[in-house]
């Protein structure tokens, strides 16, 4: 028989430490309830609270467990001594006490406590709740609830339409209106964080932190804030903070659907994408999100993201079910299917629209401008604000050229805005202003170019152009005419900048007498077509715009020979074909 050996005492056991503290625990609580162990979960959550006993977020999520259990009493007790004991400003915990004190039918008990937080609460995060349990409670006390004032209503109604501001990505009229409201109410903490939002979206970062920041003074807890700034850190690339705010966003259990909303798509962005697939999958099992499109597509992005392509596919498939109008779901299903055997898959977006890009090549393809739904779509919106100030120069240009499209005061300010840069190419400014003067502004502007600050008159603008006849205005304007829907806005702005060259040089000795606009705005078009490489004939304009064909060939020829058309396209493209000015 074989001895068994004997361990060697002078031989260090090897052990691997654990690190018992108040995260360990919540990890686990969190793995439990996973699990559906409530128990267990139960029993680590105390364990967590515990170890940071001055922690409320700690005891929070230990109460709400428990009222999930249905241990409704115990639940109210850790609330009260949160409020008692630990931080009273945590006024959210009378709602999580009315909830309970409604649940064991004490009715009167829950009355108290939905008024104490409706009175008392700044930031109205469940003030649709708590409208709903009003309307039960009067049913069952069979009298209306005494209620005096709501504090986070002060200011409410132009709360709610700067927030219908932001749902149409009107973001600069929603500033106007939420910066007043906190002027006036200093405590309105939805109203800030609608603000830093605005700031985001418009593309003013320093602003929007800045924001943030203040909320957090007045509120150190607050979620929604919490949530932004984690974004924000990582933005700028600050690790440090990241990691730090990162620990506290990790062990926060939120109670409430809107919470877990906000957190699970906060982890999905920061690219936390474990917890942000367990956050929306909960969303998805209690069905208190309804059978929204965008939660079906941020489910099936964790699942996407955490190589769970199967589940993606699922949930892909359920937002095209529940959203069959929409070209998004299909988009994702067909990149899934492409990429399903690749070694580095594409990144995919938790916004629900189509990638920045995608839409660039759809407003390429289409000729009947910017779709209705994309005009709306704030996520799209807020892509271009932000593109206009942080993408580089030809995703700008393409922005310019889609806000000629949306053509709103939106777009207007943010244009406006833009040609007063002084660190912005000057080409760029150019064409923001011929977008502004085709969607309507034909006041003056001013605009720094050159590196001056001047004013750029209603007319075309050049220093050696000091009159600007009605017939000069009115070959261009025909000629822009003839080629919206043709080509972008860039093109026309280059044809634009091609007249007011050739007219600056020819004046005043050899000024062209003008018999015939449509001559002259139809060799304007050839000329631009054969910069930009398209595809034209001599043929093609005479038909447009009724002219004979020598007469296009003609002004073609004056244009180019003031302005060294040929010479210039030889140079930039060395196999270019030279205009011909034969007629055919």
């Amino acid at each position: 028989m074989e001895k068994k050996k004997r361990a060697n005492p002078t031989q260090p056991a090897k052990v691997i430490s654990m690190k018992m503290d108040a995260t360990f625990f919540f990890e686990r609580a969190v793995q439990s309830l996973d699990r559906y162990h409530y128990d267990k979960a139960l029993k680590y959550f105390r364990r967590a609270a515990e170890f940071e006993p001055d922690n409320p977020v700690n005891h929070c999520n230990l109460a709400g467990l428990l009222s999930e259990m249905g241990n409704y009493e115990e639940s109210n007790h850790i609330l009260q001594q949160v409020l008692d004991q630990i931080d009273p400003t945590m006024t959210e915990c009378y709602f999580y006490m009315a909830n309970n004190f409604a649940n064991m039918e004490n009715y009167e008990s829950a009355e108290k406590a939905i008024i104490h937080y409706l009175e008392n609460d700044p930031t109205g995060q469940f003030l649709e709740e708590s409208e709903e349990m009003i309307e039960l409670l009067s049913y069952e006390l069979d009298r209306p609830t005494k209620l005096t004032s709501i504090k986070s209503r002060e200011g409410m109604f132009e709360h709610d339409r700067a927030r219908a501001m932001l749902e149409e990505g009107k973001f600069a009229e929603a500033v106007r209106i939420l910066e007043k409201i906190i002027k006036k109410h200093p405590d309105f903490m939805a109203a800030r964080n609608n603000l830093a939002l605005a700031y985001y979206y418009m593309g003013h970062f320093d602003k929007s932190i800045d924001m943030i920041k203040q909320v957090l003074e007045l509120d150190h807890g607050n979620l929604h804030a919490l949530c932004n700034l984690a974004i924000f850190y990582q933005h700028f690339g600050d690790k440090e903070k990241l990691v730090e705010l990162m620990d506290v966003l990790r062990k926060t259990y939120p109670f409430h659907q809107d919470h877990v909303f906000k957190l699970a798509t906060t982890m999905g962005i920061l690219s936390e994408h474990e917890t942000a697939y367990r956050l929306f999958k909960r969303l998805l099992k209690t069905g208190e999100a309804g059978l929204d499109p965008c939660l079906f597509h941020y489910t099936a992005v964790a699942a996407y993201n955490t190589k769970r392509y199967d589940e993606a596919e699922r949930q892909w498939r359920q937002a095209e079910k529940f959203d069959p109008g929409s070209d998004i779901p299909g988009f994702y299903l067909n990149l899934l299917r492409k990429s399903r055997d690749e070694q580095v898959k594409p990144p995919v977006s938790y916004h629900y629209h189509l990638p920045f890009e995608e839409q660039f090549r759809g407003l390429e393809k289409s000729t009947e401008g910017l779709p209705d739904h994309l005009r709306r779509d704030p996520l799209v919106r807020s892509s271009f604000f932000w593109a206009l100030r942080h993408g580089d120069t030809e995703t700008k240009l393409q922005v310019i050229q889609a806000f000629g499209l949306i053509a709103d005061n939106e777009v207007r300010e943010a244009l406006l805005e833009f040609i007063q840069e002084p660190g912005e190419d000057d080409y760029l400014k150019k064409v923001a202003i011929f977008v502004l003067r085709s969607i309507g502004l034909h006041d003056p502007v001013t605009a720094v170019l050159d590196g001056r600050k001047l004013t750029v008159p209603a007319s075309p603008f050049s220093p050696n152009l000091p009159v600007w006849e009605p017939k000069w205005q009115q070959i261009m304007d025909l000629a822009i005419q003839e080629m919206d829907r043709r080509y972008d806005m860039v093109q026309q702005y280059d044809l634009q900048t091609l007249w007011v060259e050739y007219l600056s040089r020819v004046y005043p000795t050899h000024t062209p007498k003008i018999a015939k606009v449509e001559g002259w705005a139809a060799a304007l078009e050839y000329l631009t077509a054969k910069m930009h490489r398209r595809a034209i004939s001599y043929h093609e304009l005479a038909h447009r715009y009724n002219v004979s064909v020598a007469t296009i060939s003609k002004n073609v020829k004056i244009i180019d020979e003031a302005c060294g058309l040929r010479e210039k396209m030889e140079a930039i493209f060395p196999k270019f074909t030279s205009f011909d000015h034969k007629i055919k």
